[in-house]
C-alpha cells in the first residue's frame, strides 16, 4: 500500500517559496503526490496550480543565475539585480 499523505501533507504550502532549494523541494513533492494519484481532484487543481507558479519561481531564479554568470564570463563585476 502507498502511504497516503494526510490532508494537511496534501494541502500545497501557501505563499511565495523563501528560495530555490524550498521551491524545488515543493514542487518535487507536488508532482510525485500527483503522480502516484493520492490526490483528490479539488486538491490536484490547486496542486496544479501551485505547481505552475512554482515552476515559474525556479526558471525565473535560473535566469537571474544564468544572466549574472554571463555577466561574469566577459568580465564584467555588475551588481545582480536579481532577488
Amino acid at each position: 500500500m502507498a502511504n497516503a499523505a494526510t490532508p494537511s501533507e496534501q494541502t500545497p504550502t501557501l505563499g511565495p517559496p523563501a528560495n530555490y532549494e524550498q521551491a524545488l523541494a515543493e514542487l518535487e513533492a507536488l508532482v510525485s503526490a500527483m503522480e502516484n494519484a493520492q490526490l483528490p481532484l479539488d486538491d490536484l487543481l490547486r496542486s496544479y496550480r501551485r505547481g505552475a507558479l512554482l515552476l515559474q519561481f525556479c526558471r525565473s531564479r535560473l535566469q537571474d543565475v544564468e544572466q549574472q554568470v554571463k555577466l561574469l564570463e566577459r568580465g564584467e563585476l555588475e551588481p545582480w539585480s536579481g532577488k
